[in-house]
């Protein structure tokens, strides 16, 4: 075995270890496709008010920008459909915001595995990246031999559907690459978007992300949602899983065993008029370490009343 395969061999089973559902391997080059794509969408005004998509292109398309010498791109799946539901009165809540920020879990995981990486293999220089830097995770996930990337603009794992987060870690060293995601499977379904609550997914897998229930509940930080917007939001208070309910492939998704992610009483729990009577110190203490927090307790407020009207 060469020690380039040996090294790969290494990576996979850390991966694994760690809890990963999935690790796919990727050769660091620039992504000439993926970045056409994303200048056409971003000049369209499809991100909306998420000024931030706009900063650091050069980043999200060449790895080397972020890892010096970058040779690699490891993708990482971990899986977080739960297996509990909210009671039928709630507020709906993206099941992805069930347990703790997925950020803070993610990160963790990625720094262990760096540093195993280190121990197994000797100096490596990497850097981890979840969903809050710039880094085209989907694109690289298919070219990892993870999936496609569907019509409602989510990765799709042929075994497990889309209810996981994608995380990434670039690093200077050369490992056996897998074969790219050629196929896509989503044939002539359309059910994402004719399911979808404001017709925010577009034909051609775009999707205009300044329609999407999620940008309204949570990047939109305006005090007031659009008047325009009133009775299409299906009484989703935070995020939207519309596009991945319905999807035939999520009828293979398991249950996560990550313990990190498993859902806070008060998601599962609370009807409308608890979150109604629920006091600013009470959101802090609750949900202080939950994803809930990026929209703040004005935001949730605010969300709860626009989906009562």
């Amino acid at each position: 075995m060469s020690a380039v395969e040996k090294h790969t061999h290494t990576v996979k089973t850390l991966a694994a270890e760690l809890g990963f559902d999935h690790c796919g391997i990727a050769k660091a080059q620039f992504l000439d496709e993926d970045a056409y794509r994303l200048e056409q969408w971003l000049n369209k005004g499809m991100h909306g008010n998420m000024q931030y998509m706009e900063n650091y292109f050069d980043l999200r398309v060449d790895p080397s920008k972020l890892v010096p010498g970058a040779k690699s791109v490891i993708t990482l799946l971990l899986n977080y459909f739960p297996e509990e539901k909210q009671v039928d009165a709630a507020p709906k809540i993206s099941k992805y915001a069930f347990g703790n920020d997925y950020h803070e879990v993610i990160k963790a995981k990625l720094k262990l595995f760096l540093q195993k990486i280190k121990e197994e293999i000797g100096e490596v220089y990497g850097r981890g990246f979840v969903d809050s830097a710039p880094v085209l995770e989907r694109a690289w996930a298919q070219r990892t031999g993870l999936g496609w990337v569907g019509k409602n603009g989510n990765l799709i794992n042929k075994q497990s559907g889309s209810f996981f987060f994608i995380a990434t870690l670039i690093v200077d060293l050369e490992l056996n690459y897998d074969d790219a995601f050629a196929k896509d499977y989503c044939g002539t379904c359309t059910r994402c978007i004719d399911e979808c609550p404001t017709e925010a997914i577009l034909p051609n897998k775009v999707i205009d992300g300044s329609k999407c229930i999620s940008y309204f509940t949570i990047e939109l930080k305006d005090a007031l949602i659009p008047e325009k917007m009133k009775r299409q939001f299906a009484n989703w208070m935070f995020g939207c899983d519309v596009c991945q309910d319905v999807c035939p492939w999520n009828r293979f998704a398991k249950h996560t065993e990550e313990t990190g992610f498993k859902p806070i009483p008060e998601i599962l729990n609370l009807s409308t008029n608890d979150w109604e009577e629920l006091t600013e110190e009470s959101f802090k203490t609750i949900f202080k370490n939950s994803p809930l927090k990026r929209a703040k307790f004005e935001g949730i407020k605010r969300n709860l009343n626009f989906i009562k009207l």
